[in-house]
Formats: structure tokens, sequence, C-alpha cells
């Protein structure tokens, strides 16, 4: 099953209507669709930017019983209208609240043939004022279900993906603070001194930075989008400062990382990631793909997760690849690390810097040589942080490699074609 990638608010009076309007497909791509009861539930909800995606109104809600409430009459004493012009209502509402209008669609019979259809004669209204309604669909149409659902996978972009990946994500994770404390797994990587933890890591403060995260990718798509994931990725990593060390975990596993060698590796590459980001824009464009790759690891690091892969996930791995590998050939594998081994060494050599033992340290010393410089060649440091996720666990390629829907293998197949492409 597809995992679900939009979330669409319906104003609609019927529910009947809903069932005959959207099929199993539509269920599976976008899930149960948020319904108000009634017309002062739908106006509440136009306020919230991260509950929802994409809407769908009906023009005519005469069947809401709440047209005689003192909500509704608060309104009125602002906007006169009728129940069956209330969709239009909330049309102006999600405007006014900063919903993009190409995100609405009105699913309506009272369009087409012009006269006293309330959709015709509201968009004359507003086209005199310069402001276009959103398109609609006729329900009375034999097509509706089809027409409804290519609107909404146009719909489907890996920006809006992004965003309600992080926003499922952020509310899952406070979902099991809320359930256990002890699911913070960040503070494992606090640097000890004298015994004692160098710093203390309040649950309000992850509370906080997941609630940051989930509003820092703005409801429109911006015209320049590297600037908004700069800001996420700055914000992300931004925890991983220097009282945040990764072997502090491994000595508490005296030691021993076979059985936390993913964690080790999850933390490394944000350790790391925090501090090229900090310095320089060589992972720069930004974009879907490697935002996603990076919100999952640092997730997995920071956080006590299930070992079976978790519906936000689902979604942001969308972002990482369509169409991830079906299998992962362990010869193949180790040929292709061996090649990015070499590769790193290759470019060390050429700028005459001696070779350490560690592939993170290696693509650090590049990564220095290049901040700053601007004779400096170009390496494409996004695949380099990728490439370390294998090289680090090369003992553990088995568990890569494997056919299992759990996290780490399911990452591997979404990441392995652009790790060595």
């Amino acid at each position: 099953m597809e995992s679900i990638v939009l979330k669409v608010l319906w104003v609609e009076d019927d529910k009947g209507n809903i069932e005959e309007y959207s099929d199993e497909f539509f269920k599976q791509l976008f899930g149960e669709p948020i319904v108000p009861t009634s017309f002062e539930e739908a106006c509440q909800y136009t306020q919230d930017n991260l509950g929802y995606d994409f809407v769908i109104i009906d023009i005519d809600l005469t069947k809401f019983s709440d047209f005689d409430s003192e909500f509704v009459n608060t309104i009125k004493e602002k906007i006169s209208f009728e129940a069956k012009q209330a969709g239009i209502v909330i049309f102006t509402m999600l405007l006014e609240s900063g919903f993009p209008k190409e995100r609405i669609l009105f699913l309506t019979g009272n369009a087409g043939g012009g006269g006293d259809n309330t959709y015709d004669k509201f968009e004359k209204y507003f086209n005199s004022a310069l402001m276009p309604l959103p398109e609609y669909i006729d329900k009375r149409d034999a097509d509706t279900q089809k027409q409804l659902t290519e609107k909404l996978e146009s719909n489907i972009i890996p920006y809006l993906t992004l965003r309600r990946g992080i926003i499922e994500g952020c509310n899952f994770l406070k979902s099991q603070i809320e359930k256990d404390d002890d699911n913070i797994q960040f503070r494992e990587f606090i640097k000890v001194d004298n015994k004692q933890p160098t710093i203390e890591i309040p649950t309000t403060d992850i509370e906080n930075y997941l609630d940051v995260l989930s509003q820092l990718l703005a409801l429109k798509e911006p015209n320049d989008k590297n600037i908004q994931y700069r800001l996420f990725l700055r914000t992300l990593v931004h925890e991983w400062e220097e009282n945040i060390y990764p072997d502090s975990l491994k000595h508490k596993h005296g030691n021993d990382s076979s059985k936390i060698n993913d964690l080790l590796t999850f933390a490394w590459l944000m350790k790391m990631t925090r501090n090229w980001v900090s310095h320089a824009n060589l992972l720069e464009p930004l974009d879907p793909q490697i935002i996603a790759f990076l919100f999952l690891i640092n997730m997995r690091a920071m956080f006590k997760l299930p070992k079976a892969i978790q519906p936000y996930e689902k979604i942001l791995l969308r972002c990482v690849s369509l169409l991830p590998a079906n299998d992962i050939d362990n010869q193949v594998l180790i040929k292709s690390i061996h090649y990015v081994e070499k590769n790193v060494d290759d470019i060390l050599s050429s700028l005459s810097i001696n070779k350490s033992n560690y592939f993170g340290k290696k693509i650090n010393t590049i990564y220095r040589q290049n901040t700053g410089n601007p004779d400096a060649e170009e390496h494409d440091f996004k695949s380099f942080l990728l490439q370390y996720f294998w090289v680090n666990q090369k003992s553990e390629l088995r568990k890569l490699s494997a056919t299992s829907d759990d996290f780490l293998p399911t990452l591997a197949r979404h990441i392995y074609k652009n790790s060595f492409s």
C-alpha cells in the first residue's frame, strides 16, 4: 500500500457524498479525509495550516444544522450569507489564513450553465475584484472520481511531500515522548565529565525543537526553496553541538559497537553535517532528497524507535527515492564501497594530503580543503554523506542488504542508487 502523502480537508455536509466520490485508491494515497461535522468546525479548521495540504469544498452546506448558532451569527454581522453559499465563506477564510488558492477545489453541483448557479454568480463577483475563484469539479459528471483523483495527484510535489512527512514525523515523535520520556535517546550522546553529564536536556526543549521543525517549511512553496531548506537544515542539526559526542553512547555500551553501529553512524552523520553547514554551503543547492535523508537519520539517532519503518518515514522515503532498489547484491555492494573509498583516497593524494584510517575523517579533510577556497575542485558532498552511511557499516552489510521491511534495509534500498551513481 502506498504511504499517504497528502492530508485532505473535505468540507461537505453529506458524508455519503464523500464515500461516493472516494475509492480505495484515493484512501490509500490520501487517507481518510478530515471531515468537519458543522460549519463552525469547518471555520475553525481554516486556521490550522499544519493539519492539511489540500481542501475540497462543497458550496451548498445547508445540511449543517448550526447556521442559527451564536458563532455563525457573529460571522453574519460581518458577511451576509446563506447556508447554500457557505462554502464561499470557507474559501475566503482559507485565503485570509494564507492557504494557497491553487490547492483549493470546489466539488459542487452549483456550477455551470450560468444564471443563478451559486458558483457562477460568485465567479463574476470575484473576477470583477481581480480575485478568480479556484476551479471546480461538477458532482453530476460521470467521471467525478477520476477528475478528483487526478487533481489531487497533480499536487503531490516533492516540497509538499517533504513538508507533510516532517509534520507527521514531529507529531509522532512528540506522542512517543508523551508516552515515555525515556524515548529521548539523544541524552545518551551527552559528553560526561567527572562522571557527570556536561549539559542537561529537558523534555520541554526537545518538544519545542520538534514544534519549531514542524512549522519551518511554509505552507506555500517558496520561489527560492534553497533559503528555506538552509534554515530548516541548520535548525535540524543545531542540537548536535560540542557537548553532544556520538562515542559517548559507545562508551556506555562497553565500547562494543556491534549492537549500536547504526545509531553511531546516524549520530556521526549528524555531527559532521552540523559542522559542514555551520561553516560552508557545500551541500547546496539543497533539495527534498537530502533534507528527507538527514531528517530520517537524525530522528533515528535522537529517539528510540521500533525497528520497523514508521508511517511518517514512508512519506519521507518518497522524497529520497520513488524507485528504490528491489534488492542489493552483497558482492556488488562490496565493490561499490571499495570504489568510493579509493575515489576519496585519490582526491586526497591529488591534494598531497596524508590519508587517515577513517572515511569520515577523510571526507572532513576534503571539506576543510574546499571551505573558503574558490580554487578548490568541486566535489559532491551530498554523495559523501550517503557513502559514509555504507562505509561506516562495512561489517554489517548483510543487515543493509536484507529484504526486511525494517528501517535500516529499507533506507538502504532507497539511497543505494544515488550513493554510487
